[in-house]
């Protein structure tokens, strides 16, 4: 059966950049991929107010397989959910345009899937065989630091929420979203996890080369704070899920 796959990336004012990494991931799938089924990409643009919309229409117009949706509000996790609720095809996910996670990773998670071996694919780069490059010592201590709160917080098996790269069935999408993945931030790509431990689906942990990008736009305390709060929120949707049920 030809599998429908796609692969959202989000996006917030990258005209620096855009072109070229679309372009590379595209060409990629194109050359290495053909055989595991059609495979889209969906640039989610969060209200980019640089040249990022007029770039992305210009992709899709130009390659096939690239389509471009925009939202006017900010959030990573809205962005996701967007794209994901809106998508027809069987395997949904996402990975970050800086290509941090190796583009050869991107088979085994969707072989994986297609071959219901697992319900949610996570890349991670804590697990045994994971590689990462070029990471600062405080974003090592931060990433080690919040996965350990996750583990003791909600009792989790899997090693790393942070890593964008992450792709699942999309039938479990709803039950996800309906029992705890909601966040509109940065933390719903590990709220699918939590959540999708909770109703005991199974998420296969994948062990990943990681290039840390020197430009990140990420900001550590302002992203921990809120990771904190999201985590004490989830937590409540899901004991409430439990007395529901």
């Amino acid at each position: 059966m030809n599998s429908l796959i796609e692969i959202t990336i989000p996006v917030l004012n990258e005209q620096s950049t855009l072109a070229e990494q679309v372009r590379k991931t595209h060409d990629y799938i194109q050359a290495n991929l053909s055989d595991i089924g059609t495979i889209r990409i969906v640039l989610a643009d969060n209200g980019s107010t640089d040249r990022t919309q007029e770039i992305a229409l210009e992709l899709e117009k130009s390659l096939s397989d690239v389509r471009y949706l925009r939202l006017e509000q900010r959030g990573v996790g809205r962005a996701l959910k967007a794209s994901w609720t809106q998508s027809s095809a069987d395997i949904v996910g996402y990975m970050d345009l800086d290509l941090a996670t190796d583009l050869s990773h991107l088979r085994p998670a969707l072989e994986a899937l297609k071959a219901n071996k697992a319900d949610i694919v996570t890349g991670s780069r804590l697990a045994k065989g994971a590689k990462v490059i070029g990471r600062k010592p405080l974003r090592n201590v931060t990433s080690f630091g919040f996965n350990l709160i996750v583990k003791l917080i909600f009792r989790t098996s899997f090693s790393d929420g942070m890593c964008g790269f992450k792709f699942l069935q999309r039938s479990v999408l709803a039950p996800l979203m309906q029992t705890g993945a909601n966040s509109d931030g940065w933390f719903f790509a590990t709220e699918l996890l939590i959540t999708g431990e909770h109703l005991k689906y199974r998420v296969m942990d994948l062990p990943v080369t990681w290039t840390d990008d020197p430009n990140s736009k990420v900001k550590v305390l302002k992203l921990t704070i809120e990771y904190l709060k999201a985590m004490f929120s989830l937590r409540q949707r899901l004991n409430n899920s439990k007395r529901e049920a």
